[in-house]
């Protein structure tokens, strides 16, 4: 992006100073409003949200409804809300449309909360109007504000510091910059040049430098480049290619069925500096018999570099339901004809590829370290999680790292400790002494509970620092009359999955 793309520096710090002044955060907007017009916000339904701001002029006010709602105002009451850009500066950023003594609002411009291990912050995201604001379907070139999608992938990304990010496929920007609070340079492509201006705008708006913006598909932006970590919620869904059916920038590039998840993860290898990571967003499908974690695997294994892969299944869509999903999500509404055009559509073009199914989740890839074991890990993990998952997921990568250089002897030598979010549950037949079952519960990362025996609950139990590991289980076998090789052998594996999960920490 040239410099003369770029939005003017003291047009944006007007803007800046003016957001600031009039407060207009997330948790002030949603004050103003109350908790009922702020659920329905959510909904896409803003006559709550309007009539509480009905009856009042202040720039907090203005800016609520013309920004967040996208909804008209006078250039008065912008011009007041607005002082230092004024309603001349915000049409000059292309933020609105005057007509008269009418400002209408061409994107929308909403205060975005930000936490993570750099500390608590919040942003402004300037993006497209969207389905509420419009009225109507949304035009295929729109640019997404953050969503639901944009906040998971910016909650999975690692909080460790990195040198280079590259975020492909960057939309309004919103990856970018939670990767510039990890590394000084951030390089963000899109096909969109829309999408590159908004990321500009944001950037500028936000007071970051150091993200670039460039042009292109997938990784032809940053051939011959390296980065630290690539990050990307790509559009990835996964849709018809015959006439009629629209191609919408921000959900869908062009390829058909689940090929563009497969470029991403077989070419990402070559961007990526030695233990370099790689995380995204996809979908997978699953063609006949074959399980569509299976086709990630093979996706990885062409990648031509040895890559690490942590591949998290987290919902899976029967074809209908896929179909319904993504053709309601473009505002074709149930009982329409188009509606069951295009759902016919979808079914037909899963049929030709013998579509039983469509896998959602999580992929880590990481350039596998010069000496260290692969990671090769691809799972189904249903349960609801709470909280950001990148601080996690860092721990987990190191652990493995650290397991690795481990052998079983050097494991039994280790100490280690519970982790402080792990609970047990025991359950009982009424008027039976002994557990039927033993749980173990994890109250952050992926929430996971695991049944136990007797012995592995022990263990985790006796595991405060103290003692090796070894010698817990030794004591353990002594305990319940086994034999100690045996139980090392059958609970040393299962340690290492302890610790890798977070159940378990190496002291």
């Amino acid at each position: 992006m040239s410099d003369t793309d770029l939005p003017d520096a003291a047009l944006v710090a007007a803007l800046r100073d003016d957001l600031t002044a009039a407060g207009y955060t997330a948790d002030a907007v949603r004050a103003a409003w109350g908790p009922l017009a702020d659920a329905a916000t959510g909904r896409g339904l803003l006559g709550p949200a309007l009539r509480a701001l009905d009856a009042r002029d202040d720039a907090l006010a203005t800016l609520s409804r013309l920004l967040f709602l996208g909804s008209a105002a006078s250039v008065t009451a912008v011009d007041r809300a607005l002082p230092t850009l004024g309603v001349a500066g915000a049409e000059a950023l292309g933020l609105v449309r005057v007509d008269g003594d009418a400002v209408s609002p061409l994107v929308l411009l909403r205060p975005q909360d930000v936490e993570d291990a750099a500390g608590a912050g919040h942003w402004w995201i300037v993006s497209d109007l969207d389905e509420a604001a419009l009225g109507g379907a949304l035009p295929t070139g729109h640019v997404l504000g953050v969503g639901g999608a944009s906040l998971t992938l910016a909650g999975l990304q690692l909080t460790t510091p990195a040198e280079r990010v590259l975020d492909v496929g960057t939309g309004c920007g919103i990856q970018a910059l939670r990767a510039r609070r990890a590394a000084p340079h951030v390089v963000a492509t899109d096909v969109s040049e829309r999408a590159l201006r908004f990321t500009a705008l944001n950037a500028a708006l936000n007071g970051l430098d150091g993200i670039e913006t460039r042009h292109g598909s997938l990784f032809a932006p940053v051939a011959g480049e390296t980065f630290d970590r690539v990050v990307s919620n790509p559009p990835f869904v996964i849709t018809p290619r015959v006439a009629g059916v629209p191609e919408y920038e921000y959900r869908d590039a062009g390829f058909a069925g689940d090929e563009l998840v497969a470029a991403f993860v077989s070419g990402v290898g070559d961007v990526l500096r030695p233990a370099g990571t790689a995380q995204l967003l996809g979908n997978w499908e699953y063609r006949g018999g074959e399980d569509g974690l299976d086709r990630v695997r093979g996706w990885v294994a062409a990648s031509g570099v040895p890559l690490d892969a942590w591949i998290v299944e987290r919902e899976q869509l029967d074809p209908l339901a896929y179909a319904e999903l993504w053709v309601r999500d473009g505002g074709s509404t149930p009982g329409s004809p188009e509606y069951a055009a295009l759902i016919d559509a979808w079914l037909q073009d899963f049929a030709a590829r013998r579509v039983t199914a469509i896998g959602f989740g999580y992929l880590l890839l990481r350039r596998t370290p010069i000496g260290m074991p692969p990671l090769a890990r691809y799972e189904r993990v249903g349960q609801p999680v709470a909280g950001a998952l990148g601080p996690h997921l860092g721990e987990a990568l190191s652990a493995w790292d650290r397991l690795g250089v481990l052998d079983d002897d050097a494991l039994a030598e280790s100490t280690a400790i519970v982790a402080t979010d792990v609970t047990e549950a025991r359950h009982h037949r009424p008027g039976e002494e002994d557990p039927t079952v033993i749980e173990l519960r994890q109250g952050g990362g992926f929430g996971r509970v695991l049944d136990v025996d007797p012995a592995l609950a022990a263990l985790v139990g006796a595991c405060d620092g103290d003692l090796a590991v070894g010698v817990l289980i030794d004591a353990i076998a002594d305990l319940l009359e086994v034999d100690a090789a045996a139980l090392r052998a059958d609970l040393l594996p299962r340690v290492r999955e302890l610790v890798f999960t977070g159940f378990l920490r190496l002291a």
